[in-house]
């Protein structure tokens, strides 16, 4: 008889996390609660060692430290950027968006951003019945940018996290500013 232990409390938490990831990227732009807050469980649930990391903040880059991925300075050589503010947005310009025969080489961005802001969006595509309707404190320049740089099947993946909240926008969503 095989027997599996049961998860620690880290693993458990991990694999918590990891399913609200998956359901929000299954259902965009629905909100999705996570076991912890902030981006950290993000990274301890997604990076490992095959990852590439770019993260903007201290404490960020001290957590990645801790999966043992490859941290990287450049967001274009990250698999997975994580920032906790946008700060503008031309720096998304570098993210990777893989290409129409490799779609999975492009870049998943996990930001912190409210999920009561002032632009409301639109969503439309796979995952969304009919139409959704969500606020969010990120710009219409974002969304721009995002349209230009999101030609499906390239493109990149977003998590926007709000405290302990996720909302899933993947690059096969339409979004259109309201």
């Amino acid at each position: 008889m095989l027997t599996v232990a049961a998860p620690d409390r880290a693993e458990a938490r991990s694999n918590a996390t990891f399913e609200a990831l998956m359901w929000s990227m299954a259902r965009p732009g629905e909100v999705r609660a996570l076991p912890e807050a902030g981006l950290g469980g993000i990274i301890e649930a997604l990076i490992d060692l095959e990852c590439t990391v770019f993260a903007d903040s201290a404490d960020l880059m001290a957590r990645v430290a801790q999966t043992g991925a490859r941290v990287t300075r450049q967001v274009e050589e990250a698999d997975h950027v994580f920032v906790d503010t946008l700060g503008g947005t031309a720096w998304l310009e570098a993210l990777r968006c893989g290409s129409a025969l490799y779609p999975d080489d492009g870049a998943t961005l996990a930001m912190r951003t409210r999920h009561d802001g002032e632009y409301w969006l639109r969503l439309t595509g796979p995952g969304v019945e009919r139409a959704r309707e969500v606020s969010l404190s990120l710009p219409p320049e974002f969304w721009a940018l995002r349209a230009q740089l999101c030609a499906y099947p390239e493109g990149f993946d977003l998590l926007l996290v709000d405290d302990d909240a996720v909302i899933g926008i993947p690059r096969s969503t339409m979004v259109e500013v309201l």
